[in-house]
């Protein structure tokens, strides 16, 4: 008959004192405690294996591993061994999976993604990239095991962003981490992409035109624009003046190095390759874009250049100068104006295309080749670029003296500003 055997207590663990050599107090089941003669206490159990050969199994050390959380390992040693399953292979296979959970953070994961990809992007584009990813995503789940990012991990993620009022960037946020999640499905790191999952739990992203103000509604917009400089920062400032009378788009202006820039021969030529053109295919002999500044332009960039002139950047990111500051900046100066929703980077294209049409009667293909918008003509293209300079040097100058005219309160009737 099996000598039966009491079932430890946690006093029993606690009272027991080291001894010169390492001794077992049993629980019953092949659960023991060692208790070594440095007075550590471990947690260990017998096992046969599937080749008949015994082994031990260590789950801790007590009082670190509790006595019922020692017993609960033991049931489940014990249904393995049931199930025809080796437990201390189990247990060596777990380990191994914790070793490659380690390595496998979805930072590490989405690096090696980006660097896969950023050979193929514009510098731009990449850069935007990571930039999104470290800023708003990293911080949050970038240490963990790609495998424990889950879909409401992710969801909690991507409202952070919508919470800012930034529904576009967080939908643009998804789209690179499901294209993380599908990297690491090809390399057989997970099974499953979360993001698809989201759909109908986010916000959905703004259709149609971006908001914009009228042109009956720029003088109030002027007002409200000198009243709120006082409390700018400088930099932020200029860059609402010059979105305002040189219209790029936003990311081309944020994102443009002071290399781009002559102030010399006041020229300003943005490459195609950082172009949104640059992307398609409406843009086939790769044209550079001559971005023609008024004279009040040039003013604002030389004040610029006594701020930051010293950096890689028109408008340098405050945490790191070596990047550019944020696509948000623009859109977070209109809210403190009172113009969230009404208002948005891509508006100021928008105003000044009705304002040069409407008011100053030029060409839509002249107004249209000063916002960049590519044609399909590979020779309308080429004539763009012999063709329209000039005109749409005056053009620059007469809307930049509309806005004076419209901001100092004086008629604002096209009647003078019209084009002969």
């Amino acid at each position: 008959m099996p000598k039966l055997i009491s079932p430890l207590t946690d006093i029993q663990l606690r009272n027991a004192k080291p001894a010169e050599k390492s001794y077992k107090l049993s629980d019953g089941g092949g659960l023991y405690v060692e208790v070594m003669p440095n007075g550590a206490k471990f947690w260990r159990m017998k096992v046969r294996q599937a080749n008949g050969k015994e082994s031990r199994l260590t789950f801790g050390a007590y009082p670190d591993v509790a006595l019922v959380n020692a017993r609960a390992e033991r049931g489940r040693v014990k249904q393995q061994q049931a199930a025809g399953v080796d437990p201390a292979q189990s247990r060596r296979i777990e380990k191994l999976q914790k070793k490659t959970d380690a390595v496998n953070t979805f930072e590490v994961l989405a690096r090696e993604w980006h660097a896969n990809k950023a050979e193929t992007w514009k510098p731009g584009t990449a850069k935007e990239a990571i930039s999104r990813l470290e800023n708003d995503v990293f911080q949050r789940i970038g240490n963990r095991p790609i495998t424990d990012v889950d879909a409401p991990l992710m969801l909690d993620v991507l409202r952070q962003i919508e919470k800012r009022g930034a529904v576009d960037m967080a939908a643009r946020v998804g789209a690179y981490c499901s294209a993380v999640f599908r990297f690491a499905i090809a390399k057989g790191i997970v099974k499953y992409n979360p993001i698809p999952d989201l759909r109908g739990a986010l916000k959905p992203r703004a259709k149609g035109h971006h908001a914009a103000i009228g042109t009956d509604e720029l003088p109030e917009f002027l007002t409200a624009l000198a009243t709120a400089e006082a409390g700018m920062f400088q930099p932020t400032r200029i860059m609402l003046r010059l979105m305002l009378l040189v219209f790029v788009r936003t990311s081309e202006l944020i994102e443009t190095p002071w290399a781009e820039i002559d102030l010399g021969n006041e020229t300003w030529v943005i490459p195609w390759s950082r172009m949104k053109m640059g992307k398609k295919l409406l843009n086939p002999r790769k044209l550079d874009h001559h971005v023609h500044l008024p004279r009040q332009g040039w003013a604002l960039l030389r004040e610029l250049h006594r701020l930051t002139g010293h950096g890689a950047y028109l408008f340098p990111n405050r945490n790191d100068h070596e990047r550019p500051a944020s696509n948000g900046a623009i859109l977070m100066a209109l809210r403190r104006m009172g113009y969230s929703g009404k208002m948005t980077g891509h508006g100021f294209r928008s105003l000044a295309m009705g304002v040069i049409k409407a008011r100053l009667g030029y060409r839509h293909e002249v107004v249209n080749r000063q916002l960049a918008h590519g044609s399909t003509d590979e020779y309308g293209e080429a004539y763009d670029r012999e063709q329209f300079q000039e005109e749409r040097k005056v053009m620059m100058q007469a809307y930049a003296d509309y806005i004076d005219m419209a901001e100092s309160g004086g008629n604002v009737i096209p009647v003078s500003f019209k084009r002969a």
